[in-house]
């Protein structure tokens, strides 16, 4: 089978975090090195969107938005120009607790029939934990172009699958988006 191409969003500096989000701290470790030791069982293939310097200590290629400001749609667009791979692993870089295992599922759930096959539970679909076929690149461009950077507007003009997790599973895609929420991590793991 083809190497997949992991490309982790980083995103930028959140507010509510008051720090680079990737590299938030959840039991010691940022949150970026969780998911890229989830990750690096699937493939050492591994880029990181990010527009600093702040992820230089990691050695993994770095690529830099094509263009600014276009929240995740971007982020995808940039990951997918600078892929070789035909199965690209998208992941947001606040999901501290997804595993090899369910990353694994996903790819291997995803076939040539779908561009795009992405995760949900029982309350809403996961775009970020998701796999990219570069065939959308001039769908991405457009939305881009027309600021239409809605991402379940994306999904809905390509080719997709949702594949539902339910119950315990579904927590690891939990995203953090605030310290409050940290905290809450870390008090529900004890």
């Amino acid at each position: 089978m083809e190497k997949v191409t992991v490309s982790i969003l980083c995103g930028g500096k959140s507010s509510r975090m008051q720090s680079e989000k990737g590299l938030v701290l959840f039991q010691g470790t940022p949150f970026i090195e969780h998911i890229i030791e989830a990750a690096l069982p699937i493939s050492d293939k591994i880029q990181l969107v990010t527009n600093t310097s702040d992820y230089d200590y990691l050695s993994y290629s770095k690529i830099k938005d094509i263009e600014l400001d276009k929240g995740p749609i971007g982020g995808i667009y940039t990951a997918l120009v600078n892929s070789q791979s035909e199965i690209n692993l998208i992941l947001s870089c606040d999901i501290p607790l997804i595993s090899t295992e369910i990353l694994s599922e996903l790819i291997a759930k995803h076939t040539m029939d779908f561009e795009v096959s992405v995760f949900s539970d029982a309350n809403k679909i996961h775009p970020l934990i998701g796999i990219y076929s570069k065939k959308i690149i001039p769908i991405l461009k457009r939305a881009i172009d027309e600021n239409d950077l809605k991402m379940m507007r994306l999904l809905d003009k390509v080719n997709h699958q949702i594949i539902e997790v339910a119950g315990e599973r579904s927590k690891q895609f939990r995203n953090v988006n605030s310290l409050a929420e940290l905290n809450e991590l870390n008090t529900n793991l004890h």
